[in-house]
């Protein structure tokens, strides 16, 4: 294995596929009053479920990147192997993770210069990130070279699609991205958003539906319009403690398009404290996001 591939930890991906394919985690940081938690701890699992049971009894969460010397230390460690490195990294418009790391690696690469240092902002959010990072993980396995990998990538990642839905829209009121009174008011309706990441690596709210099974059926429709060849993907959806909605739209994309392979995983604590309980977000790859 010539090259080591670096993700972190909102690329949400089980810890099943992360010791699969030999992958490096940085760890975001997400913090409950003053006590500082790691997202991604290696050979460690966090309760998700008491995590969302504190997000329900609003608790206050606040969430950050790690620090530029936590990413130099991991990419480091690798450098010094004689490895090169490909770092595929959280959407710069969403958190200051990319731009941090690349701090870290545009010193390595000056104190490494025979070394192969490449990195790609994926322009995603949680198993969006997740699903790039599988595919090149796929692509190391079978003998493909760093270049050819992140060559794929940078063409490939705006076929990225993502959707989502929320239940709590107080959660994107904290965050900015809904006015109090569209919170509220959504709240007392029972509007469910419609939301994607676009071309920038920024959520946009792109409809709302009354309900959430409406809200599950629009994230269908999406792809019903955009997805190339789902019956042969492998279909990616995170859920905020909600296992019952991922399951019902992972039902569904069964039954429209034959899908076999289906990916449904809890929405780690830094992304899932700004979406809330009862997210549902779905991944795949379409003709457009």
């Amino acid at each position: 294995m010539k090259f080591q591939i670096v993700t972190d930890s909102s690329a949400n991906l089980p810890d099943e596929l992360i010791e699969k394919y030999d992958l490096h985690i940085l760890s975001l940081l997400y913090y409950i009053g003053e006590n500082e938690y790691e997202s991604y701890v290696k050979g460690k699992q966090t309760d998700l479920t008491e995590i969302y049971a504190r997000m329900r009894n609003k608790e206050v969460f606040t969430t950050s990147c790690m620090s530029i010397g936590t990413c130099r230390s991991i990419f480091e460690n690798i450098l010094q192997q004689d490895k090169d490195l490909l770092y595929i990294g959280f959407s710069s418009a969403l958190s200051a993770t990319y731009q941090t790391s690349c701090q870290a690696l545009e010193e390595l690469r000056l104190e490494y210069p025979n070394r192969k240092i490449l990195s790609v902002d994926t322009l995603a959010a949680t198993l969006g990130e997740g699903l790039l990072v599988t595919y090149a993980a796929k692509f190391r396995k079978e003998g493909k070279t760093i270049e050819v990998v992140y060559d794929w990538l940078m063409e490939n990642r705006l076929h990225l699609c993502h959707w989502f839905t929320v239940d709590d829209l107080f959660f994107l009121l904290r965050g900015g991205r809904v006015s109090a009174s569209s919170a509220l008011l959504g709240t007392i309706l029972n509007i469910k958003p419609i939301i994607h990441v676009n071309d920038t690596g920024h959520l946009i709210p792109v409809g709302k539906v009354r309900g959430k099974k409406n809200s599950l059926r629009a994230l269908l429709k999406r792809m019903e319009e955009t997805a190339i060849e789902p019956e042969n993907q492998t279909i990616y959806i995170t859920h905020g403690d909600c296992l019952e909605d991922a399951t019902y739209l992972a039902d569904k994309i069964r039954e429209k398009f034959g899908t076999k392979n289906i990916l449904i995983h809890l929405l780690e604590p830094v992304i899932g404290s700004h979406c809330g309980p009862g997210t549902v977000t779905l991944f795949y790859l379409g003709t457009k996001r």
